[in-house]
């Protein structure tokens, strides 16, 4: 609950103004390394998931997609990996490739990559402008969202969910938001 103090001004009535919470310790779900935060959302990213992920959480990004872009990938992992690679358990991992207006979606389970899962309704993505990315965890599938449109699912791979505790991003796009 909001605390709150009275203010008086000389010859004015009393009136009450309602101050904000303390921050939560617990938010954005999203935080980037403390060794980098000087770098904060810079591309790549590589940003800690506070409690892993779990039935109800939800991961937002927004961004803007380059001018020239290539193609950009976002991945859900299960530890920080080693160097510039990601760990051998990746539980999403989206490759959005712009020649041929494409969404790739798969997981790796001990190092080992499973079937790419393609198609979807429709290519949000435009050269130079912003986008908004929900990634929603549900008990057996990862529901993904476009600027509030729902663009696919995604079912588990990895069924423990608390362990997918790392957010990773990079390619052809910079990152404006996390949380």
């Amino acid at each position: 609950m909001a605390d709150t103090r009275r203010v008086t001004e000389p010859g004015r009535k009393k009136w009450v103004v309602p101050q904000r919470s303390p921050p939560d310790e617990n938010k954005p779900s999203v935080r980037p390394p403390e060794i980098e935060a000087e770098r904060s959302l810079a591309v790549p990213f590589r940003g800690h998931i506070t409690g892993g992920m779990c039935p109800g959480k939800k991961v937002v990004m927004v961004g803007v997609v380059d001018s020239r872009p290539d193609r950009f990938y976002i991945a859900l992992t299960c530890g920080r990996g080693t160097g510039g690679e990601p760990p051998v358990d990746v539980a999403l991992e989206l490759c959005v490739r712009f020649k041929d207006r494409q969404i790739l979606r798969r997981a790796c389970e001990s190092g080992s990559w499973g079937e790419t899962d393609r198609a979807v309704p429709f290519f949000p993505f435009i050269r130079g402008l912003p986008f908004k990315i929900e990634i929603h965890c549900e008990h057996s599938r990862f529901r993904v969202f476009v600027d509030g449109q729902k663009l696919f699912d995604f079912q588990h791979r990895l069924t423990s969910l608390r362990d997918i505790d790392t957010l990773w991003i990079k390619g052809s796009v910079a990152i404006t938001k996390l949380a």
